[in-house]
């Protein structure tokens, strides 16, 4: 029987079962395996494949979607990865293209490697924004950071998630529920900074084999972002990761003097709106790039 040709392989959704497959994938092309990453972004977004005659996946991406349940406002792409032995075939476009098309008129996002910047200015995405990646061990310099007035840091618990979930859902610009109620379940840590009775902030770190991601981190200001990601490091002995949205100068500043260091830059790229929605003065970093 001959061979399939690529094009002709049909485009599916991805369950759970397929979790082994697509951190196979994501190792075929040198990423990390990051399963627990995959779980999460099965479980919230919904997961496209192509299935390899030969077993395996040939491609797989994630889309998680915000907003009202049916009637998304805002998407998020990530996770976009082709085998090695396909690649520049045009499988990666035709996945694309395919997400495109699922979604409409649903405006999108996704942050771009300079290598799929290209594909995704064919698709008509644009570049709006930047985030630098920093990883190292923090290692505190200078006194502990507080938030401004008399705001304090403190581990979350269940009472305090609805009001974690207004001012994501201010900040975010979009409904994330089905995202954030997962994040004691999926994060090591997860605090929030308080004024008052009042929440003004909240932070995250979550385990991604020898790093701890801290994502996401939306605060009411530069003071409060710093005291929440040192009260993150302070309670783990792993290096930190984080995606910092380059507008905030002082904060990336901050964590270098703290032992971070720059390891790379991705574009910020968005389909169908000039802009992401939300308020970007205090959306430090997201729960992490695949999913916004």
């Amino acid at each position: 029987m001959p061979t399939p040709s690529l094009a002709d392989l049909p485009i599916r959704r991805l369950t759970h079962r397929d979790l082994a497959a697509c951190a196979d994938l994501s190792e075929d092309r040198g990423w990390p395996r990051e399963e627990h990453k995959w779980g999460l972004l099965l479980s919230a977004g919904k997961g496209y494949g192509i299935d390899d005659p030969d077993g395996g996946l040939i491609s797989a991406c994630v889309v998680t979607e915000y907003g009202p349940y049916g009637n998304p406002s805002f998407g998020a792409v990530g996770m976009v990865l082709v085998a090695a032995r396909h690649a520049r075939r045009g499988v990666g476009r035709r996945l694309m293209q395919h997400i495109v098309s699922l979604m409409g008129t649903t405006p999108l996002t996704l942050h771009a490697t300079p290598n799929g910047r290209p594909l995704y200015e064919e698709l008509g995405f644009k570049t709006t924004g930047r985030a630098e990646m920093l990883r190292g061990h923090f290692t505190p310099r200078g006194p502990a950071p507080h938030p401004a007035g008399d705001s304090t840091t403190r581990a979350a618990t269940a009472d305090d998630l609805p009001s974690v979930l207004r001012l994501d859902e201010e900040v975010f610009g979009a409904d994330r529920t089905h995202m954030i109620t997962r994040l004691p379940a999926f994060a090591d840590q997860f605090r929030v900074a308080e004024e008052a009775g009042r929440i003004i902030g909240y932070a995250a770190a979550w385990p991604n084999m020898d790093t701890q991601v801290v994502g996401p981190l939306i605060a009411r200001d530069t003071k409060t972002a710093q005291a929440l990601l040192a009260s993150l490091a302070a309670r783990t002995d792993l290096p930190l990761r984080t995606d910092i949205d380059v507008r905030h100068e002082e904060l990336l500043a901050w964590v270098k003097t703290q032992g971070l260091e720059s390891v790379a830059f991705n574009s910020v790229m968005t389909y169908g709106t000039p802009e992401l929605p939300g308020d970007w003065r205090r959306r430090f970093a997201p729960l992490t790039v695949a999913a916004g």
